[in-house]
């Protein structure tokens, strides 16, 4: 895919990254889940240039549980991901001489990103962080929300033109996973007849990759922490009938395991099956 333009500040629909839970199937790891190393990147910055491939380049991040290192790791982009001369030793009469004369070289390959960085609490439901967020949303009529920890092959711009299409508050997402085991078909006298390896459960679920119109986040206004998004404010939109569901039948992967993690680093060495840049 080309590099996306620049849009217009009207055109503009931010992207809410949900990067603020704990992460507890990971186990006792010291970096944040969402940090991970893939392919020489974390694993949020993947989600980011998801975005960035079709132009939605400005980013509110709920941070939470080590939020820290999410701040430390944009703070220090620049000087990371770019070519760097540093200007040392000046002489002192000279203005800001007891700082180092930066010069950036050739840009990261995206156009440029807006990182709002907030932190949202540590033990905060999504619903709640994403309220917390409202001050940062108030010039949007719609935003996008995902989460820092999957990545997918998605057409961003079908799933909008399915959003805007239909006309209701919401669009979730939905993909379907195999079954983690393999699967015995078998006859009524118990005679084995075939075998299938992880077949492809028929259940949809939620991969995240949302677009809420702006009375969805006036619903989660003056929430408490507690508010749940899952549990909430989707199947209350869905019995207000207000909430359409986005088939993707193509690729789709998260990170709740380190088992997780070693496929995707495996599946980026291999295909890179994201990658829409």
């Amino acid at each position: 895919m080309t590099q996306a333009n620049h849009l217009n500040q009207e055109n503009i629909t931010p992207v809410v990254i949900l990067c603020g839970g704990q992460g507890t199937r990971m186990g006792d790891t010291l970096t944040k889940k969402e940090l991970i190393d893939i392919g020489g990147r974390p694993l949020l910055w993947h989600v980011l240039r998801i975005f960035s491939a079709y132009g939605h380049n400005h980013f509110q991040l709920a941070l939470g549980h080590l939020g820290d290192q999410v701040r430390r790791y944009f703070l220090e982009y620049e000087t990371m991901s770019r070519d760097v001369t540093l200007t040392l030793g000046q002489p002192i009469d000279q203005k800001n001489s007891n700082q180092p004369a930066v010069k950036y070289g050739k840009r990261p390959d995206h156009d440029p990103w807006q990182i709002t960085m907030v932190d949202t609490g540590l033990t905060t439901e999504k619903a709640a962080r994403i309220a917390k967020l409202a001050p940062y949303l108030a010039d949007c009529d719609r935003f996008f929300v995902a989460y820092g920890e999957a990545v997918s092959d998605i057409n961003l711009a079908d799933l909008m033109a399915f959003h805007k299409a239909h006309g209701k508050l919401a669009t979730v997402t939905g993909i379907q996973v195999n079954f983690q085991y393999g699967v015995i078909d078998s006859a009524e006298d118990n005679r084995v007849t075939g075998f299938q390896e992880k077949p492809k459960l028929p259940y949809w679920i939620n991969g995240g990759f949302m677009i809420f119109e702006r009375p969805v986040l006036d619903m989660m206004s003056n929430s408490e922490d507690a508010l749940h998004l899952e549990n909430e404010i989707l199947p209350q939109l869905a019995q207000d009938n207000q909430l359409m569901l986005y088939k993707h039948t193509g690729y789709w992967q998260s990170m709740k395991t380190l088992k997780d993690a070693l496929e995707l680093k495996k599946q980026w060495n291999e295909s890179k099956p994201w990658k829409a840049w």
